[in-house]
């Protein structure tokens, strides 16, 4: 437990130097792949968002989910790829290979489903290769260029607003 404290202590400080200079890409193509990074600790309804999304026009087999939760079981299995603080060493380095998969894997939109700031959340959406980061108003607003005022738990007025600035922006 208190080793945890200490690796999250490192993870922010190091994410406090690297978000001094956070690269912004502009891209003019259509949403087609998309990551949804989902904080399981206080949101249970990923397959409902999900299902928005695919009702909005999204391919199911175009959207990769990662989950992340504060506690792992050892002897659970996720149906979703699932991560959590001991998948990160001392140097702020992550040691999973879906995590690592899911970071360089060249989304057009990038979903940060989180409304409470966790270093490793931040940390792997300001690492992720992504063309184009939405997320909540809540979070770091360095990190995405869409950013919706709401909660985590209105997921369906989430993925309406995020849509209808998507389509203003000629996205979709």
């Amino acid at each position: 437990m208190f080793l945890n404290y200490i690796k999250n202590y490192f993870l922010i400080k190091f994410l406090k130097n690297n978000l001094q200079n956070v690269k912004t890409s502009s891209s003019i193509a259509i949403i087609q792949t998309v990551g949804l990074l989902i904080d399981e600790s206080y949101f249970f309804e990923k397959d409902a968002l999900v299902k928005e999304l695919i009702a909005n026009g999204i391919a199911e087999s175009n959207i990769k989910i990662l989950v992340y939760r504060d506690k792992l079981k050892n002897n659970e299995v996720y149906s979703r790829p699932t991560f959590g603080m001991k998948h990160l060493n001392w140097n702020a380095q992550i040691n999973n290979q879906e995590v690592n998969d899911f970071i360089n894997e060249k989304f057009d939109l990038l979903i940060s489903y989180y409304d409470v700031e966790k270093a490793f959340l931040l940390k792997i959406t300001h690492h992720s290769n992504a063309q184009f980061k939405a997320g909540f108003s809540s979070v770091d607003k360095r990190l995405n260029q869409l950013m919706i005022n709401t909660n985590a738990e209105n997921y369906k007025v989430f993925v309406h607003e995020l849509f209808r600035y998507l389509k203003i922006l000629n996205k979709i």
